[in-house]
């Protein structure tokens, strides 16, 4: 089994009582683009928290032979762990370029702009090209529409050279072309790491999902291959909304 894979066993997350991930247990191997589904409430943005350190949980996170759980987040992230949230977090005032390069960091702090180098490096110029951003490189990234500020926020972790990719409903807000251009993204990135998608959107699941783990009331529901989750009746009662057959 390659190393660059996640491995979740009885994980649970608990607040003030209440239990927002039950005892949820899953296995992401590199190269299958996972995705994470199930409604409002079932646990799916506090699991990744609980990955990357940001909610006190339980049980077990394994990055390869690695336990995440207990670390501080700063030191998971370094391990290559990666996340995005619903708001892209990028450097508004700087361009495309700039916040490649910068998260390229190698020490730098982030007053040292990229127009005192003389050279752009490999990475930053291979991350401009994998994330379709080369053309507008020197724009500012406060200008850029929703989904090229999300292709940059992930071309920022590629930079960071993140092995584990969390992203949250990263095609809301997007439009047909830009969710189809950031499926085809994720194709590309997911080949060579491990990549989870919390995602609503199931046009978009069903077109691009390697495979899918249903999540309710913070429990694992379903899990398996799209055509599978979606001839499970109790997917189809407590998710897509249609009773199953008395």
């Amino acid at each position: 089994m390659n190393s660059d894979y996640l491995e979740l066993t009885d994980v649970r997350v608990s607040f003030d009582g209440f239990t927002a991930v039950d005892g949820v247990s899953m296995t992401v191997l590199q190269g299958d683009l996972r995705f994470l589904i199930g409604p409002n409430g079932a646990g799916k943005t506090t699991l990744v928290d609980a990955i990357t350190g940001l909610a006190p949980a339980t049980g077990s996170v394994m990055f390869g032979r690695t336990e995440l759980l207990g670390r501080k987040v700063h030191r998971i992230a370094r391990l290559g762990i990666g996340r995005t949230f619903q708001t892209a977090t990028v450097f508004e005032n700087l361009t495309v370029l700039q916040n490649l390069d910068i998260a390229a960091g190698a020490g730098r702090g982030p007053l040292t702009l990229l127009r005192r180098r003389s050279r752009v490096p490999s990475d930053v110029l291979a991350a401009l090209e994998v994330v379709g951003l080369a053309d507008v490189r020197d724009k500012l990234a406060g200008v850029l529409p929703h989904g090229q500020k999300q292709w940059l926020e992930i071309g920022m972790l590629i930079v960071q050279n993140a092995r584990v990719l969390l992203l949250d409903e990263p095609v809301a807000g997007m439009s047909a072309q830009e969710r189809e251009d950031t499926g085809e993204l994720l194709r590309r990135i997911g080949a060579e790491r491990t990549v989870v998608v919390v995602e609503h959107d199931m046009d978009f699941m069903r077109s691009f999902a390697s495979s899918v783990t249903v999540l309710h009331a913070g429990k694992v529901l379903s899990e398996g291959t799209v055509a599978e989750v979606q001839a499970d009746v109790r997917v189809q009662e407590v998710y897509l909304g249609t009773a199953a057959a008395p």
